[in-house]
């Protein structure tokens, strides 16, 4: 089973070696990495270049403009040859070496799964040896009650977004969270939790740098229910979204 990995990037040249070099270290060797960059400005592509040597011919590539985060993502799985995508965004790092073969392994033992999730540990911007809050995600509950499996950490079969659709670049904030909205409740698909952290996420991305952002994502988040047709209560929905992170730090 090949894994496609993508990660997107603009500007990334502070974290992006990091991440790469996480990917490297991976144990599970058969899959591809996968880096769509916005047309960077800084050293960036420089790095990419740099670390082609290190993946031999795992890696593609591509620098042009894009139209945001969520447009390069669906470039990123467009361009994809593995059988099973995963998203790592470029300021987050695979915090366990055998993160792909675990995921491989659950796959391999239930070939009809369509997706499979895991924890995931938030760390500070500055050093990421230092958790500051660990995002434990637990087996599948309802959306609409404050639950929803940690984006960085989801692992889908490619037929999944061939079958359903990609990123809805509506979304400025939350189209991680209506695509997944849209796969795991409109269409069901069948998903299995790996209780252990595989990624650090770097604090202080798009979502989490103003109370308007929180505001903003929440507000999004409410139109993926309405775009999906799934009945939430839209008073306290913002409440079970945000109380359940508060037990997390």
């Amino acid at each position: 089973m090949k894994i496609s990995i993508v990660t997107v990037c603009f500007n990334s040249s502070k974290t992006l070696a990091t991440t790469i070099d996480s990917v490297i270290a991976q144990t599970f060797k058969d899959f591809e990495y996968i880096i769509v960059d916005g047309g960077s400005k800084d050293d960036t592509v420089d790095i990419i270049k740099k670390y082609q040597n290190s993946l031999n011919n795992k890696i593609k590539w591509v620098s042009e403009p894009d139209y945001g985060l969520y447009d390069a993502m669906n470039k990123g799985i467009k361009m994809a040859s593995g059988e099973v995508i995963a998203l790592l965004n470029s300021d987050d790092l695979f915090c366990d070496e055998q993160a792909l073969e675990k995921v491989v392994d659950a796959f391999t033992h239930n070939p009809k799964l369509d997706s499979v999730y895991a924890d995931l540990y938030y760390v500070s911007q500055n050093d990421t040896n230092k958790i500051v809050r660990k995002w434990t995600t637990g087996k599948q509950r309802l959306f609409k009650n404050g639950w929803h499996p940690a984006h960085p950490t989801l692992y889908l079969k490619k037929r999944i977004y061939e079958k359903y659709g990609f990123f809805n670049l509506d979304f400025k904030l939350a189209s991680d969270f209506e695509i997944m909205l849209r796969f795991f409740e409109k269409h069901k698909i069948s998903s299995f939790y790996i209780p252990e952290s595989f990624v650090k996420m770097r604090l202080g991305g798009e979502t989490n740098k103003s109370f308007r952002s929180i505001y903003q994502q929440n507000q999004e988040c409410l139109m993926a229910f309405e775009i999906n047709e799934i009945n939430v209560n839209k008073w306290l929905y913002p409440f079970y979204r945000l109380l359940p992170k508060l037990f997390q730090f």
